[in-house]
């Protein structure tokens, strides 16, 4: 997404996002099989409000490995969604291993340092919000066909995008190299089609708040791959916060033994 925003607005680049996810699969998918409220609830928070959030978050000057982190907040607003909204349990396992798994967090924060605007990271908190709310209505419609589901939301995400594009960031003048075209590629149908249906299917199977934990996992595959691929510096502050995070959502996820 740091690569698109080079060449496009943050919400057009947003609103294409989607339409391309959406089209032509559209054509080839059925319906969503759940209630149109559910595809439009699910397309207004995790679809236009998380990305609008964050993309603008990221152009108001985010960096990329510092929103892989504050973005993962939205674990923590999905449990307490689930929690108030669905009536899941919250165990004292999941407690504790959030608690872990945030302490880890909290150490990349403190050897990440806060280095971009005040307002962009609210933007961020933000976003991961919007996302957390999206993982709880998405729970709740249980799509029987996850990616059959996400195309639809990409479709009914796709035109607010686009005319709060319009409205905000004018007529586009672009001219994207063929990065900016990859980027495009890669968010619609790896990332959009392809993340998110995995995702829906696991939300479908178990509960909100035992999936969430697992996208703490985000921060020590971004810092990861920014290490290989940009250079950045991993040091032994982000390993071990790595180890908590990783610890912490392995004994979230796990079922007792005398469940098992």
């Amino acid at each position: 997404m740091q690569a698109g925003l080079r060449h496009f607005p943050p919400l057009l680049y947003a609103g294409l996002r989607f339409a391309m996810a959406a089209f032509p699969a559209l054509l080839l998918v059925g319906r969503p099989g759940v209630p149109w409220r559910w595809v439009a609830g699910v397309a207004a928070t995790l679809g236009v409000g998380q990305f609008a959030l964050l993309l603008v978050g990221m152009r108001a000057g985010m960096p990329a490995g510092l929103t892989s982190l504050v973005l993962q907040a939205q674990a923590l607003f999905t449990v307490v969604f689930a929690v108030t909204l669905l009536g899941e349990r919250l165990t004292a396992r999941r407690v504790t291993g959030l608690a872990v798994a945030f302490g880890g967090l909290a150490l990349v924060a403190y050897d990440f340092g806060v280095s971009g605007p005040v307002g962009a990271f609210v933007l961020c908190v933000a976003a991961a919000a919007a996302w957390g709310l999206g993982n709880v209505v998405q729970r709740r419609a249980a799509p029987p066909d996850s990616l059959r589901f996400m195309v639809w939301v990409s479709a009914l995400s796709a035109p607010p995008l686009l005319v709060l594009s319009l409205a905000l960031e004018g007529v586009p003048v672009l001219s994207p190299s063929w990065e900016g075209w990859l980027s495009l590629v890669y968010v619609a149908f790896v990332a959009t089609l392809g993340g998110f249906g995995v995702w829906g299917f696991l939300l479908r199977r178990y509960d909100a708040s035992t999936v969430a934990p697992y996208t703490l996992l985000v921060p020590v595959f971004g810092m990861s791959s920014a290490a290989l691929v940009t250079g950045e510096p991993l040091s032994w502050l982000k390993i071990v916060a790595a180890a908590l995070i990783v610890s912490g959502v392995l004994y979230t996820g796990a079922r007792p033994r005398r469940l098992r």
